[in-house]
């Protein structure tokens, strides 16, 4: 186990990817990896808070999409975890909003702040995301 503080966005992605491989549910609890997960979660929210309470966080579907864009993620990942092909566009395409089921999903699977998420912004009826 080799783990070190988080001192920039690359290293805060690479600990969420590493975060997520140790939280398979094959992992047993009090194992090295369990441990190394636990301290990777603090280091994580560490990092988060000291740098994104600093900045002005954009708003809920934008950080989504940001954070979906540094792990590698497109629209359709999400479809069967927050909702139909539908629901995954019209959230992403701000022509629904969050629900409170879906900010508690997406804040663990992103590792998003809830606070973060549940931040007022305006739904519009515009452009469509195309989800394959």
């Amino acid at each position: 186990m080799n783990v070190e503080l988080i001192k920039n966005e690359k290293e805060l992605t690479d600990a969420i990817l590493r975060l997520e491989q140790l939280s398979e549910p094959s992992i047993k609890e009090n194992s090295a990896e369990w441990e190394e997960g636990q301290i990777l979660s603090v280091l994580i929210k560490h990092y988060e808070s000291s740098h994104f309470e600093e900045l002005e966080a954009p708003d809920p579907i934008e950080f989504i999409k940001i954070r979906m864009e540094n792990m590698n993620l497109k629209p359709k990942d999400l479809i069967g975890i927050i909702g139909s092909k539908t629901t995954v566009s019209h959230v992403l395409n701000k022509k629904a909003n969050l629900t409170l089921n879906m900010i508690r999903i997406l804040s663990d699977m992103l590792h998003i702040p809830i606070k973060a998420l549940v931040k007022k912004y305006e739904l519009n009826g515009n452009k469509e995301l195309e989800i394959a």
